[in-house]
């Protein structure tokens, strides 16, 4: 009896970390200063690096970095910004979704993609002083200029 609670509390802990680890995009390019924080740890930015869902990407005063997600949506970070993953889902099969960003501070441009398109308000970027609601389009923030 003591074995299989065990045994289940392993899967559980293995099911529950695989969740949170579960890549929801790559890097594509970097340039200069560029890092993203994952935790307390700071994982280099090269293409192919993959992203989860809580990762802070931050660039410096020479930094760039171009992002897509596994929804189709793309992002470039200008130099000097902050930008966190806050929350990502989505659904292959039925290609639904939601995403939160914050951008704590510098620039993102966005083209969006299918978590946009799957319903009003399934993307959001939030800002220090505002949020904005996507419904599948292309544009920039800027933030704590």
């Amino acid at each position: 009896m003591k074995r299989e609670w065990i045994a289940a509390l392993c899967a559980l802990a293995c099911a529950s970390y695989s969740a949170s680890a579960a890549e929801i995009g790559r890097v594509k390019r970097s340039t200069g200063i560029a890092t993203i924080e994952r935790g307390k740890a700071k994982v280099p930015t090269a293409p192919g690096t993959q992203l989860q869902t809580g990762d802070v990407l931050v660039t410096g005063k020479d930094g760039q970095i171009a992002l897509t997600f596994i929804d189709d949506t793309r992002f470039a970070v200008g130099p000097n910004s902050r930008v966190a993953l806050s929350q990502f889902a989505y659904d292959r099969t039925r290609q639904t979704g939601s995403f939160l960003t914050d951008v704590n501070r510098g620039s993102v441009a966005v083209v969006s993609g299918q978590i946009a398109k799957s319903g009003r308000d399934a993307m959001k970027v939030r800002t220090p002083t505002a949020l904005l609601g996507v419904r599948g389009t292309r544009f920039i923030v800027e933030a704590g200029k």
